[in-house]
């Protein structure tokens, strides 16, 4: 009985050890399945959108790009809001130009930006398009404002005015240190800002949250006639320096210090 005994734990035994391995298996082959479908999963059209706008969105600034090159670069400020509705995400982008400490000169200018998905049949992620404003009054100070204080998104919607450009974004291959990067057709936009004929855009979403944005109006004859020639402008992230000294006496732009008619404000 004693060795009848010890035969049949010994089966128990290793019958629990095959199920517990059995178990472990299963156990690692469904993780692994998880995990590679995780991993694989791809992103969707709207994945990409969410991306672009909220990188755009936020307080970003020039003043690096302008203390290095004043003669070429201005400290701009771009703050972007972001107002979500059914059919689309709405970027409102306010652009603040720190130039001398008058209140003058202290200018605001917003674009209201569509950011959603390209159409399927596009080769391209993201579609960026910028509009003006019907009423530029009301949306003065529109970024420094509460929510509470805002025309709210339904409204925001009557007060699109005429489209202006629209850039086709796609994302960076891997190995590059770009997120999202495109541009305007080849052949730009219609655009009369100091004797242009149309105007170009370049966009490119970095993954340190940079944005760099390069925007050129060119005559009949291809010469450039506004817009910085040497490369985009570098917007970075707020951090406490940017505030350190916001009305640092830099060149005004002069193209700002003409008269403002119409809807067009800034081309951005």
């Amino acid at each position: 009985m004693c060795t009848g005994s010890a035969s049949g734990s010994g089966a128990d035994s290793n019958g629990w050890n095959k199920a517990r391995g059995v178990v472990l298996k299963a156990l690692v082959l469904i993780g692994g399945a998880l995990l590679l479908k995780r991993v694989t999963k791809s992103t969707t059209r709207w994945d990409h959108t969410r991306i672009v706008a909220d990188s755009l969105a936020g307080e970003k600034f020039s003043r690096e790009q302008a203390s290095r090159d004043p003669d070429n670069y201005f400290n701009i400020r771009r703050s972007g809001e972001l107002l979500t509705n059914l059919f689309g995400r709405y970027l409102a982008l306010c652009l603040i130009v720190h130039a001398v400490p008058d209140p003058f000169y202290l200018q605001f200018f917003v674009r209201f930006f569509m950011v959603k998905p390209c159409s399927k049949e596009m080769k391209c992620d993201v579609e960026l398009s910028t509009h003006a404003i019907r009423d530029a009054e009301e949306y003065r100070n529109f970024c420094d404002r509460s929510n509470e204080q805002r025309p709210q998104p339904d409204e925001v919607i009557g007060d699109i005015a005429e489209h202006l450009t629209t850039i086709y974004l796609k994302r960076c291959e891997r190995g590059k240190r770009c997120l999202y990067e495109g541009s305007t057709p080849g052949d730009g936009f219609p655009d009369t800002w100091n004797g242009a004929s149309y105007c170009t855009s370049e966009l490119a979403v970095l993954k340190n949250n940079e944005i760099h944005k390069w925007d050129k109006g060119y005559d009949e004859d291809g010469n450039q006639v506004w817009g910085v020639k040497g490369g985009p402008y570098v917007f970075k992230p707020a951090t406490s320096s940017s505030f350190s000294d916001p009305f640092a006496p830099l060149t005004f732009p002069k193209f700002l210090e003409k008269k403002i008619e119409g809807s067009f404000v800034l081309q951005d």
